[in-house]
């Protein structure tokens, strides 16, 4: 059964990441569906809006871990390198989506979980969560466009805070950083999310023009996300292999 759970009611799709004995984390399969079902909200011009969420009480703990390891075995392997791909296209592809979208956390989102909350147009955050970069503390260069992504929304402080200082940021903190929208209890970020979403899904045509246009007023990256994410590519899978021959 699929990981990836898609609901759409009153002009709002729901993302659901569905795998919370491991904290929502990201497997090549999820990728492939989260890809697929971005792909179905495109095509129905009846939504006005999508929220990201984790089922459970995390948003995502990033990459998998065994997928991850595999992975540092032989980056260079045809297979390995697709399945990376597809994990850095799903969050590239959460970003390209027509809708505005909004990010739900809960919980926490780490690494490639906090590039998937960072792809989104808005985030509505726990005050209890954590987010963090969690790459370097784990042995790994960070991927999937990540800096660039930390660079769109809050300041080079912020970024390199994350990114080489290994900190982690509450809710409260990402707000005040300007890395998120607002910062609620717990059990409000699911209502919270949903009732901003309601604005834009009850005009999908205005919301998906609207969405364009401030997403090409404002930018994406510095440097196109793509070009971020090949260039943390080569220096994360070898981040990867290293990691893998200091376990052997």
């Amino acid at each position: 059964m699929s990981e990836i759970r898609l609901d759409v009611a009153g002009g709002v799709a729901t993302l659901t990441l569905d795998a919370p004995q491991r904290r929502n984390a990201l497997t090549v399969e999820m990728a492939h569906a989260l890809i697929e079902a971005c792909e179905q909200i495109d095509a129905d011009p009846a939504v006005g809006a999508v929220v990201v969420r984790g089922e459970g009480a995390y948003f995502c703990a990033g990459g998998d871990r065994a997928t991850l390891a595999a992975a540092g075995e032989d980056p260079a392997a045809p297979e390995t390198y697709a399945g990376m791909t597809a994990i850095y296209r799903s969050f590239e592809r959460v970003g390209e989506l027509e809708p505005p979208t909004i990010a739900a956390i809960r919980g926490g989102a780490v690494g490639a979980g906090l590039n998937l909350a960072l792809a989104t147009d808005l985030r509505v955050v726990a005050d209890d969560a954590v987010c963090l970069s969690g790459f370097l503390p784990i042995g790994l260069h960070p991927g999937g466009g990540h800096t660039a992504l930390l660079g769109r929304l809050g300041s080079r402080e912020s970024a390199a805070a994350l990114a080489l200082f290994g900190r982690r940021l509450t809710g409260p903190q990402l707000v005040e950083r300007g890395l998120a929208w607002t910062s609620v209890p717990a059990e409000d970020v699911d209502e919270v999310a949903q009732e901003l979403a309601r604005t834009p899904g009850a005009d999908p045509e205005l919301a998906r023009r609207t969405a364009r246009s401030l997403r090409a007023t404002l930018g994406p990256p510095a440097i196109p996300w793509h070009t971020a994410l090949e260039l943390e590519r080569s220096a994360q899978m070898w981040s990867m292999r290293r990691k893998a021959l200091a376990v052997e």
